[in-house]
């Protein structure tokens, strides 16, 4: 008998997984001993395949595991690896010397097919096919969004006409949750927006010895677009995305089906008490920004700059006017609402899964802020041209 062995050590000391190989005839017996866990690295197959590689007579593979002790995953991929190598070799492979439940689970691995197209390789759909499927998607994306815009405008004409359906307690929910319940974020955002704008301007400023002015910056600042805009951010990202999410959930649980079945209009119900709580909620959530943002700039410009709290309110009476709030107030009822819409929009066309919900919900935070940078640019350009 001629023997040759190789032993395989892993990375741990504690009875790693060992392969001694020894060829008796045709026959090449594969001895597995020590602890086969997932703990340890797992031996690479090619030993077994030079073994054959060199041995043109062996015909027979044979186990011996008398010496093997816990075991788990680790040695099914290994032994399905070893199968492998012996059938393109037109090897018989012979487990009787393997326990009974390793041989169970290998009799399973193999009676079951493998499904081919899961495999990470699978051949990806041409250019063509996938620019038809993401035109398809486009264009029933779109369709939907139309659709949903109608049905909106619709709602809100009942509302107008005195023929809304909803709760009023429902929109004092709505109202709570969008307003009060953003207080904390908006307070902490708009200050430290306030103290950025202020160590930025003065750093300018001064060179030129103006620091008062950094109550003019700021000021403007906060009142004309970034109160306006750091507030409908956070908003899509707090409430524009927990709209999205209860709606979805809904369409998943087919309430919203139960709605439509009953007579009930869900645009009528879910939508437009969200709708008008988000529009009336964030030009209120505005003004306390500027407020919270003017307060952070005005720490900077005293505690650093030497500006007394007097100065600091007086220069910013004289330098905003009240137009500048109105500007701002005007953007904000406006971001409200791309918000509200945004998140009804995808809520309301999601699909009916845990996953279509999460799509969702980032799609309604997407959607929003990009809308909300779209309608700065136009609202910037119209209040110029009207020389506000």
């Amino acid at each position: 008998m001629e023997n040759t062995s190789s032993d395989i050590h892993s990375e741990k000391e504690d009875d790693p997984p060992r392969l001694e190989m020894s060829r008796e005839g045709e026959t090449l017996w594969l001895r597995i001993a020590g602890t086969w866990r997932r703990d340890f690295r797992l031996p690479p197959a090619e030993a077994v395949e030079t073994q054959l590689r060199g041995a043109p007579e062996v015909r027979r593979l044979a186990y011996d595991s008398g010496d093997m002790g816990e075991w788990d995953s680790l040695l099914l991929t290994f032994l399905l690896q070893v199968d492998a190598r012996c059938a393109e070799r037109g090897i018989s492979v012979d487990a009787a010397g393997l326990a009974e439940g390793v041989r169970r689970l290998l009799a399973l691995a193999e009676a079951v097919p493998e499904k081919k197209e899961m495999r990470r390789g699978a051949r990806r759909p041409s250019y063509l096919i996938r620019l038809g499927e993401r035109t398809m998607a486009l264009g029933s994306s779109t369709a939907g969004t139309l659709a949903f815009m109608g049905e909106t405008f619709l709602s809100v004409t009942r509302l107008v006409a005195g023929k809304g359906r909803f709760r009023g307690s429902d929109l004092l929910l709505y109202i709570q949750e969008s307003g009060a319940g953003a207080l904390p974020i908006i307070t902490l955002t708009s200050l430290l927006v306030g103290l950025i704008l202020a160590f930025m301007g003065a750093v300018q400023l001064r060179v030129f010895g103006a620091e008062i002015y950094i109550a003019n910056l700021v000021g403007l600042g906060m009142a004309r677009d970034m109160g306006p805009m750091m507030t409908a951010i956070i908003m899509a990202g707090r409430t524009g995305a927990a709209y999205a999410a209860q709606l979805g959930a809904m369409q998943g649980n087919d309430e919203i089906d139960a709605f439509r079945t009953l007579g009930i209009s869900p645009v009528d119900y879910l939508v437009l008490p969200r709708l008008i709580a988000l529009t009336l909620m964030v030009p209120l959530l505005t003004v306390y920004a500027d407020v919270m943002g003017i307060l952070g700039g005005g720490l900077v410009g005293v505690a650093i700059f030497d500006i007394t709290p007097i100065q600091y309110l007086v220069q910013t009476r004289e330098s905003v006017a009240l137009t500048h709030f109105w500007v701002g107030l005007t953007k904000s009822a406006v971001y409200g609402g791309i918000v509200a819409f945004s998140g009804c929009l995808r809520g309301m066309l999601c699909g009916r899964s845990a996953a279509d919900v999460g799509t969702a919900t980032t799609s309604a935070v997407v959607t929003a802020i990009v809308w909300i940078i779209i309608a700065c640019a136009i609202l910037t350009v119209i209040f110029h041209v009207l020389g506000l």
